[in-house]
């Protein structure tokens, strides 16, 4: 379940969850104290409801006492003149938060609580016959009174008129009102902290595994140990945060084995650099030392030695040339000159060239175009010579025939144009085939001085192939030769609309 579900789930349960436990709890306390109330005020029929009306309540706490009083009234009035009777009677009704109130006339010759607001309840009192004697409602005076009264009315022996009343207090609570009220706090309280609890832990479980997952992954990472796999148990935002930390964890292990390898291969360069510039200044040095020596005691001898200096200096030369141009390219610091290209007219100048170069050095060179004469392609004329050039020269330095042959073929394939360089040379084994094009790597493992190079002529042609939006792979046959081909996309002339 993903996080934001979570939340939401959480979120629908803090409103509804309290409010569904709350409601269920209060109408069990509230049944609890309503049998509580009738039980120890005599009452019957009571409600929920009497706990949000609770002038009603109070009223009904009276409703015997007023019944009796009505009873006495018509049966025994002279009860009603008895201070005794009056006193216990009064008695009853204090736990009822009410008293006794009795007017002779307009006299107040009973009161049953020292009421500081005698005053305005006896100011608000209705006169005798006012007020329906068989009401068990009674009414309410408000102002400073604040009393719920009851009022039966009676004649005294002397045919005076007398009106008794009971007082209910409504500002007063009855305790079991008070613990309801206590209750019901408690309870909001109880159920808000156990759903927050419960809430909390299913939030926390759900989060606190990937957290520490994520937590000895950041360490092991730290600690420069990348050999572990962090596995996403759920498909949620932590899930999906754990994969991404694990494929951020493999980027950083393939980084810092590409920059093993790289540091691997530049110490090799370093290598093959010393090894392949050892030889013609061992060279150089030598034949300067016979010029100094006075071996070269000929014309002929001089004009030797020099020209053996003059071409190992541009042996050297090439070769730095050759670093330098891949050290540019890698770095992307080289600024290509992308032209439209007719395909024949160009190869056809490159293979002029090559014949010329190839025939001077006793190499066979075949060409054959089968691409229209309309096809063009996008390209840096200047840097696409240099990958056939480079390709030409990989295969003159690894040729082992006398009779030697190198093919140029340039075929239409669809929407590309491929180019294919075929020569007669040793071939390239199975196993070094993948790895031709890769920086430094050079099949010749015993780095025979005499065939020279950094390792880096492939790999800059696969660059500049791949800079022009191509691909370049090879295929051979030991002892019979190898053939390089890359394939150049077509250049697609936009029809213009009208």
């Amino acid at each position: 379940m993903k996080l934001k579900t979570r939340l939401i789930i959480a979120f629908v349960t803090v409103i509804a969850f309290p409010i569904l436990l709350g409601a269920l709890f209060i109408f069990m306390l509230g049944q609890y104290q309503l049998s509580m109330i009738e039980k120890n005020y005599e009452l019957k029929g009571t409600t929920v409801e009497s706990f949000s009306n609770p002038t009603k309540l109070m009223g009904q706490l009276t409703e015997k006492s007023f019944h009796e009083l009505a009873e006495m009234a018509r049966s025994n009035p002279r009860n009603l003149e008895d201070a005794t009777w009056l006193e216990q009677f009064n008695a009853s009704l204090e736990q009822k938060k009410s008293y006794l109130l009795v007017r002779k006339d307009d006299t107040i010759v009973y009161l049953g609580n020292s009421d500081a607001r005698v005053d305005a309840i006896i100011d608000q009192l209705p006169g005798y016959g006012e007020m329906d004697t068989a009401s068990e409602n009674g009414i309410y005076l408000g102002g400073d009174a604040q009393v719920l009264i009851k009022q039966v009315d009676f004649r005294y022996e002397d045919e005076s008129e007398g009106s008794i009343f009971i007082v209910t207090d409504v500002g007063a609570v009855i305790p079991e009102i008070r613990q309801f009220t206590v209750d019901i706090a408690l309870v909001i309280v109880m159920v808000l902290v156990l759903t927050a609890s419960i809430l909390i832990w299913w939030i926390y479980r759900s989060v606190k595994q990937p957290l520490a997952k994520m937590q000895v992954a950041a360490k092991n990472i730290k600690e420069g140990n990348l050999d572990f796999e962090l596995c996403a148990d759920a498909d949620d935002e932590f899930g999906q945060l754990c994969k991404d930390f694990e494929d951020m964890r493999k980027r950083l292990k393939d980084s810092a084995e590409e920059n093993m390898k790289f540091d691997k291969e530049s110490k090799e360069l370093i290598s093959n650099i010393s090894h392949d510039l050892k030889t013609p200044v061992t060279a150089i040095k030598g034949y300067a030392e016979g010029i100094m020596d006075g071996v070269a005691d000929t014309p002929e001898k001089m004009d030797k030695y020099i020209r053996t200096i003059y071409n190992k200096a541009n042996e050297m030369d090439r070769l730095i040339n050759e670093l330098t141009l891949y050290s540019k390219i890698d770095t992307n610091r080289i600024p290509y000159n992308f032209n439209t290209i007719p395909v024949n007219a160009y190869f056809d100048d490159c293979a002029d060239e090559l014949s010329l170069e190839l025939e001077s050095r006793g190499v066979e060179f075949g060409y054959f175009n089968y691409v229209d004469a309309e096809v063009k392609i996008i390209a840096d004329a200047e840097q696409l010579k240099r990958v056939i050039n480079n390709i030409v020269n990989n295969s003159m330095k690894y040729m082992d025939k006398e009779k030697a042959k190198i093919n140029l073929r340039v075929k239409d394939v669809g929407d590309f144009v491929q180019v294919e360089l075929e020569d007669n040379g040793k071939g390239i084994a199975t196993k070094d085939l993948t790895n031709i094009f890769e920086r430094f790597y050079r099949t010749d493992a015993s780095r025979n001085s005499s065939k020279g190079g950094s390792g880096i002529g492939l790999s800059i042609v696969k660059k500049i192939i791949e800079e022009h939006g191509g691909k370049i792979w090879a295929t051979s046959r030991e002892g019979t030769g190898t053939t390089m081909y890359f394939v150049l996309r077509k250049y697609q002339e936009v029809p213009n609309y009208e």
